[in-house]
């Protein structure tokens, strides 16, 4: 059976903070997108291993191939969630990464806080950004890929402008690639 599991990445270095409540609030609204079980795995993914010391940045792709390794059914998938900025090398930053039809995720907090652009900061945006990126990076897992529709949870993010302005939901073209996806797994969203 498909399950989500949200796995904390790193630990706190000073600054910022990655609550496992913020991951409670995380799964209830992936739970409800993707209609399938969720659930938080309260002990943290070393990430230090990913740090590249002259960009001050952690490498997402190493974070990923590490999440590869956890444990979890080949069903599950595994979604990495950080405080720590990432990138990959052809790009400043990213708000997270997926393994396009794979089984891991991973998203960053950092550049979704408001803070981060020199404003106060505001729970509830930082959480809606969070879903948002979320769902983004875990369809990419079930096969979806970025959208035409800017509506769309799946259209292309590159700043948080762009992902305040998309909504938390698929399109209806990406809700049933989606459909198909958990068809071919045997499971159906019409319970």
């Amino acid at each position: 059976m498909t399950e989500l599991h949200l796995i904390p990445v790193g630990r706190d270095r000073g600054g910022e903070e990655l609550r496992l409540d913020q991951l409670d609030v995380l799964a209830a609204a992936l739970a409800r997108v993707f209609h399938l079980s969720c659930h938080v795995r309260p002990e943290p993914l070393e990430a230090d291993f990913a740090l590249d010391p002259v960009r001050g940045q952690y490498h997402s792709t190493a974070i990923l191939r590490a999440l590869a390794e956890v444990e979890g059914g080949e069903q599950t998938r595994l979604l990495g969630v950080t405080a720590h900025d990432l990138y990959i090398p052809v790009l400043t930053f990213v708000f997270g990464e997926a393994q396009l039809g794979g089984r891991c995720a991973v998203v960053s907090l950092h550049r979704l806080r408001e803070e981060f652009y020199g404003l106060p900061p505001d729970a509830q945006r930082l959480q809606e950004r969070l879903a948002k990126e979320a769902i983004h990076e875990l369809a990419h897992t079930f096969g979806l890929r970025h959208c035409d529709d800017w509506r769309c949870v799946m259209a292309s993010s590159h700043s948080v402008e762009r992902l305040d302005l998309k909504g938390v939901e698929f399109c209806l073209g990406c809700c049933q690639v989606y459909e198909r996806a958990l068809a071919s797994q045997g499971l159906s969203l019409r319970a």
